[in-house]
């Protein structure tokens, strides 16, 4: 493991930061820290840093107890949404910099740094100072200062956070790419989504303190536990509903929508004696047709009440005897897809697709 914590508990006055806290996260992995603000996702990054440090528990950093070690002395260092450049410094004075500190020979400084600013492809840069950077630009060159003092660990504060949506989708391919080639544990905060979806090899959904759920990405996606995770990562339509009789594979279930087959073939089972649950499914996964052209399980009739243009997909927002059903579907075609506001619709909830939340 690179990182151990155990039991971690922080707090600020009377208000629990981080309540007990515990994962591993391992060698060479790129781990996400997701959840919305003031959830403890940044706090434990400090502590991991040594910028901060717990009131109870333990962490271990590659082996070691960090307890007594600095944020100088851990094999980790950290790169800031804010990008903390000198900005009377060149570019290339600001990655030698902790080199310099640490009063290495200057052929290896120097060959340190090319190596480094060919990697995050801003050699190019090299004479200019922050002022006359982009964005992206800086990001790069905090990446750079961070990675050149040959970090195990790299600590990542919402480092794309700052930066418009169209270059920070370039830039997460380039952090994975740039990861991958490093082979190093990154470890990385956010509270985009897709972000933490795109880049990770595992995510921590983190809640009030607490973590809620973690695990690979798909996972998490596919198959939440709770209603949180479900809907605070993506979109999720939840349903309760009253289990009636089993079924093959699973069960029948009565929701607001009528009757639905709920397959468990690739889900853990409710727990034995529970009869209220609630079931959530993606709108990716419900099908959505015209009234009688699809007799497909799981279908009920509803009516569009708003539609929603994204360019690739289109996203309908749908009422059935009072639940309103969120549908994305891809525009595979040009024009209009066949749907809308006010038109009468059928919609199938695949039983494979049901999802039984343990809250």
């Amino acid at each position: 493991m690179a990182i151990e914590v155990e039991d971690l508990v922080r707090r600020f006055g009377d208000t629990i930061v981080l309540d007990h806290v515990s994962l591993g996260i391992r060698q060479g992995e790129f781990f996400s820290l997701l959840g919305p603000s003031g959830c403890g996702k940044t706090t434990l990054l400090r502590i991991l840093g040594g910028l901060d440090l717990p009131d109870a528990g333990a962490v271990r950093i590659c082996g070691r107890e960090a307890h007594g070690f600095s944020a100088g002395e851990r094999p980790v260092k950290m790169v800031f949404q804010t990008y903390a450049l000198f900005p009377h410094l060149t570019v290339w004075d600001n990655v030698a910099f902790g080199l310099r500190m640490k009063r290495l020979p200057k052929a290896e400084i120097e060959r340190r740094i090319q190596r480094i600013l060919e990697l995050v492809q801003i050699s190019a840069l090299a004479n200019r100072k922050p002022p006359q950077l982009s964005g992206g630009q800086k990001q790069r060159v905090a990446m750079a200062r961070a990675i050149v003092n040959e970090p195990q660990i790299l600590l990542l504060d919402e480092p794309l956070g700052a930066l418009d949506l169209k270059l920070r989708k370039e830039l997460q391919v380039e952090l994975l790419n740039l990861q991958r080639r490093l082979g190093i544990t990154f470890i990385h905060v956010t509270h985009d989504q897709e972000e933490a979806l795109v880049l990770s090899d595992r995510i921590a959904v983190m809640r009030d303190g607490r973590i809620e759920q973690l695990g690979a990405a798909e996972e998490l996606y596919e198959r939440p536990r709770t209603r949180f995770v479900a809907q605070f990562l993506g979109t999720c339509n939840v349903f309760e509903a009253t289990v009636r009789r089993p079924a093959a594979t699973g069960f029948f279930a009565e929701t607001a929508l009528g009757e639905l087959r709920v397959d468990l073939s690739l889900q853990t089972p409710p727990a034995q004696g529970r009869q209220q649950i609630a079931l959530a499914i993606r709108p990716e996964k419900v099908h959505l047709c015209l009234p009688g052209q699809s007799s497909g399980e799981n279908q009920v009739k509803a009516r569009v009440e708003q539609l929603i243009y994204n360019g690739a997909e289109t996203q309908y927002l749908l009422r059935s005897s009072g639940q309103q059903i969120k549908v994305c579907a891809l525009n595979a075609k040009i024009g209009t897809q066949g749907y809308e506001v006010g038109n009468e619709v059928a919609v199938c909830l695949p039983p494979e697709s049901l999802i039984v939340l343990e809250d």
